[in-house]
């Protein structure tokens, strides 16, 4: 067992034990048995926990402050698009139809055979091999095989509708924003929403030595930049590892984009937790990638998300029942100061979809359980890394 894993399920499982304890009036012979673990572990987490809302903070509001995507100075005719599939034919045919018709150089990267009018279509074939994997397999045979004579390779996920194109600014890797749009599941698109709130703090990567995560779902790459760092690493989150990569070797110019992809939110609760927890295991696995301070930055983020879930469950029933009293007003406040927060993540996720979608405010007191949503996958990720690439189920329907 990892120690990411072990340090997880001991945490837990002194929460769970001990504020079991508490609510039964049970008392648990050894270490647990006053009382102080459980104190001490809640104080531990919660502290931890609000060190990763503060840096939050800072990186949104101080590090970002005053951000503003550059204006735009690539046309549609510096720009090829890739689009990355298995075989969601119809999915792509959706995307490829709402490509603004000034992006014309279209190619989709396929792994089986598909049919789609309007781009171009290349099958990956099953004798390539490079050290990449699945979808980094794609992408890197994409950059070996396809002619690109255009100054950026616009990569978009299966999903990502794009509302209008504005252009690009000149930078070595431009994020697209992202807005995703309900195709099942109320709770997971709820999840998204949150997300988006917490995604904030993107305005901040652009004045960083280093982006904390890059999204691939809607990403721009220089083309003389991919082809000098490539795709050819195994990982399971290669749009990050990619910008993590590119990143340690060259003065990369990260910029976010003002052109918006309205992708898909997971389903089911199912899928949201299998595509969250592919990402923190994907996360926690390309650290080594990463200078010291960044790796244990990286590090207790991810912890830090992957133990929210263990404190609502544990710190929410146990403040309601007045168990938590004991620990002193600092702790309550703190906690009281969290439980916001999760408030003003959500809200600001809302705001991000703007006006048309101020109706989800009326969802604002399910933030706690959003929250639980948005993080049980970083709990499985942690505890049960996936062995294999899990495409997130695409229903290809707007609503």
């Amino acid at each position: 067992m990892n120690a990411d894993r072990f340090a997880l399920v001991v945490v837990a499982g002194v929460l769970a034990v001990t504020a079991a304890s508490a609510v039964l009036g049970v008392t648990i012979p050894g270490p647990l048995a006053d009382g102080s673990l459980l104190e001490v572990t809640l104080w531990a987490t919660t502290v931890l926990f609000g060190a990763t809302a503060t840096l939050w903070l800072l990186l949104t509001f101080v590090v970002g402050r005053g951000y503003e995507s550059p204006p735009p100075e690539y046309g549609g005719d510096d720009v090829q698009v890739r689009i990355l599939t298995i075989d969601a034919e119809d999915v792509v045919q959706a995307t490829v139809d709402a490509l603004p018709p000034e992006l014309d150089d279209r190619h989709v990267v396929a792994e089986r055979p598909i049919d789609v009018a309007g781009a171009e279509v290349h099958v990956v074939p099953e004798a390539f091999e490079c050290e990449a994997v699945r979808k980094g397999r794609a992408l890197e045979w994409a950059r070996r095989t396809l002619d690109c004579e255009r100054a950026f390779v616009l990569y978009l996920d299966e999903d990502s509708l794009l509302t209008e194109f504005d252009g690009l600014p000149d930078a070595d890797v431009v994020q697209l924003r992202e807005q995703p749009r309900r195709t099942g599941s109320y709770l997971t698109y709820l999840a998204d929403v949150f997300r988006m709130g917490v995604q904030l703090e993107q305005r901040a990567f652009a004045r960083m030595q280093i982006p904390l995560f890059a999204w691939g779902g809607g990403i721009a790459v220089r083309k003389d930049l991919e082809d000098a760092v490539t795709w050819d690493r195994e990982t399971i989150v290669e749009d990050t590892a990619f910008v993590w990569a590119a990143a340690r070797r060259y003065d990369v110019e990260f910029e976010l984009s003002t052109v918006v992809c309205r992708n898909e939110a997971p389903p089911s609760l199912v899928e949201i937790v299998q595509q969250r927890r592919r990402w923190a295991a994907g996360n926690l696995n390309a650290v080594s990638m990463l200078p010291r301070r960044y790796r244990v930055l990286a590090w207790v983020r991810n912890f830090a998300w992957a133990l929210s879930p263990v404190v609502t469950f544990v710190v929410v029933p146990l403040s309601l029942l007045g168990t938590t009293m004991v620990y002193g007003t600092a702790f309550v406040l703190l906690s009281l100061a969290l439980g916001v927060l999760t408030f003003v993540w959500f809200l600001l996720g809302v705001l991000a979809y703007g006006k048309r979608d101020l109706v989800l405010v009326a969802a604002l007191p399910l933030a706690p359980l959003v929250t639980v949503v948005h993080s049980l996958g970083t709990v499985v990720g942690v505890l049960d890394p996936p062995r294999g690439f899990r495409v997130t189920r695409k229903v290809g329907t707007r609503r």
